[in-house]
């Protein structure tokens, strides 16, 4: 199968982008009884700030049409929209999109980039079935065109410290201080007001002595990297996007900062373009994310399918929650047996998935649009690869806390 090379320039999308397109087939447009292919806008932030980050979740949708077609639902034609990492052309990119003929919406990743796109499809009339986005207001609007298949930001911040508990249990280390990182966008200021929350009924060995906040789009970390390790924290609580990840990183070391290890509470630290960048400063990092179960048969194909498809690639949360999204859609489509609107959201209200790809107890909404059983994975970087190390019924290699120092790993 050849290598799709996904649009970066502004405001670009590409319409009819199909399964069978990918393979060098016509599309085909039919009666649904016939095959005719749903048509799907996925929208990201392929350019802008977090445009390697958007551009990994059109790679999940992408990868995901071959899987579908092999277990037996109809074609879908991608168009995909760029969000220039902004959330008023978010909402721009999806008008666009329906305008064109889009008959459902997935995205968008970034938090406030979705609740404006959120905004659209409700007003529309289009159902958005929502990859990644953890801010809980989102699905708390009474929407009834808009669905969720990732956790809330309290959820994630629950995980979060179930996972520390995992680790200082099996490690036979319990720090006494912990900082927190955090950046100031619409997830950053939600995982802090959870964190705030969760951490005094959690029973955590140690205390959160600061929270530091920072823009995410931010060129020098210098002040808030030295106000974190004055603190004398052993555990770093990070959250973060990539460039800022990377940025902070690379400050840790000028600084010569080494706590026992970084705890990422989201998104930057797994991904490819991190580990690749900061090379053995970016191993052992664990990141604490909604993750795919390596256990599960659709987990491989999936796998199988993206590694044909984007060789080099990593596999991680962008990866699989499109893609679970993108099955919601074939789903939904297929028991519908229409392309209407009201009948794909219907069909997506009552949707059961249990087959699935992800670290959950399968695919079901709740009342507001939400699936909450997705649970949260310790995934730890070794050289290029994020592997799961918690829960340990899911591990798929041997976790190492304390880290070794700057120094040591090279």
């Amino acid at each position: 199968m050849p290598k799709t090379r996904l649009p970066v320039t502004r405001r670009t999308f590409i319409a009819g982008a199909s399964a069978t397109a990918l393979t060098g087939v016509a599309p085909i447009r039919r009666s649904f009884a016939q095959g005719a292919a749903l048509k799907v806008g996925v929208i990201h932030p392929s350019s802008g700030f977090l445009a390697q980050i958007g551009q990994a979740c059109n790679r999940g949708a992408q990868a995901a049409l071959p899987v579908l077609k092999d277990m037996g639902y109809a074609n879908i034609e991608i168009m995909l929209g760029d969000t220039e990492s902004n959330p008023d052309v978010a909402r721009a990119a999806g008008e666009r999109l329906i305008n064109a003929g889009a008959q459902l919406l997935v995205g968008a990743f970034d938090s406030g980039q979705t609740s404006t796109l959120a905004q659209v499809a409700e007003q529309r009339g289009i159902p958005l079935v929502i990859n990644i986005a953890a801010a809980p207001p989102i699905t708390e609007q009474g929407y009834k065109f808009v669905f969720r298949n990732f956790p809330r930001a309290p959820g994630i911040v629950a995980g979060t410290f179930e996972v520390q508990k995992q680790l200082f249990a099996a490690s036979g280390r319990s720090p006494s201080k912990c900082v927190v990182l955090h950046v100031n966008d619409t997830f950053g200021t939600a995982m802090r007001g959870a964190f705030g929350g969760i951490y005094p009924r959690m029973n955590m060995p140690y205390q959160i002595v600061d929270y530091i906040s920072y823009d995410p789009q931010a060129r020098d970390l210098s002040v808030e990297v030295a106000k974190a390790k004055a603190t004398g924290a052993e555990i770093l609580l990070a959250v973060s996007r990539l460039n800022d990840a990377m940025l902070l990183t690379r400050e840790m070391v000028k600084q010569r900062w080494e706590p026992w290890g970084i705890v990422a509470a989201g998104p930057g630290y797994y991904e490819g373009a991190y580990m690749k960048t900061l090379g053995k400063n970016g191993n052992f990092v664990i990141s604490t994310v909604p993750w795919y179960d390596p256990r599960k048969p659709l987990a491989q194909r999936m796998i199988e399918a993206h590694q044909k498809m984007f060789p080099g690639q990593v596999v991680d949360t962008n990866t699989v929650f499109t893609f679970e999204a993108m099955l919601v859609a074939a789903d939904a489509y297929k028991r519908a047996g229409s392309a209407n609107p009201q009948a794909l959201a219907a069909a997506i209200r009552a949707t059961d998935i249990k087959d699935n790809a992800a670290l959950s107890d399968g695919i079901k909404f709740d009342a507001k649009g939400q699936n909450d059983t997705v649970r949260i994975a310790g995934i730890q970087n070794f050289d290029g690869d994020a592997k799961v190390v918690f829960p340990l019924s899911s591990a798929e290699r041997n976790f190492v806390f304390p880290v070794p120092g700057w120094q040591a790993r090279r």
